[in-house]
């Protein structure tokens, strides 16, 4: 299934997120700022990319597992959301759990995004619940 979303640049330096094979699930976003994360810092890292979501749909950020692996370098909200009628810039909220600085550079690939659908819930309060095998 493919689903259409409107995306704002505003930045030139701004990378469209993009499937890099058929099966992949999730898309890279990148940095259009240079920083450096020293170790147990968290910042904010711009995209330069702004979203319309369809009514029903959501964003998630999640880490990259290479850098996770490499670097300690994570998502701190994992997994990050991005509402559907959130429209600022998208950012990701990094964590460097390593010993060592971490420098980002302009156009490095920092976190990626899945789109997952997001049924909204009905609560019905009742007096006993269905009894189960587990059970509390």
């Amino acid at each position: 299934m493919h689903v259409d979303i409107n995306i704002k640049v505003s930045s030139d330096k701004a990378k469209i997120p993009q499937y890099k094979t058929y099966g992949s699930s999730g898309m890279d976003i990148s940095s259009v700022e240079e920083c450096v994360l020293k170790p147990g810092e968290v910042k904010a890292i711009h995209t330069g990319l702004s979203l319309n979501l369809p009514p029903g749909m959501e964003i998630q950020i999640r880490p990259r597992s290479g850098l996770a692996l490499k670097n300690k370098i994570t998502v701190l909200n994992t997994p990050g959301t991005v509402d559907e009628d959130y429209t600022g810039e998208l950012m990701a909220i990094l964590i460097n759990h390593g010993a060592e600085d971490f420098k980002i550079e302009v156009g490095d690939r920092i976190a990626q995004i899945v789109l997952c659908q997001v049924d909204r819930a009905i609560f019905h309060v009742v007096d006993e619940l269905k009894q189960t095998e587990r059970g509390a």
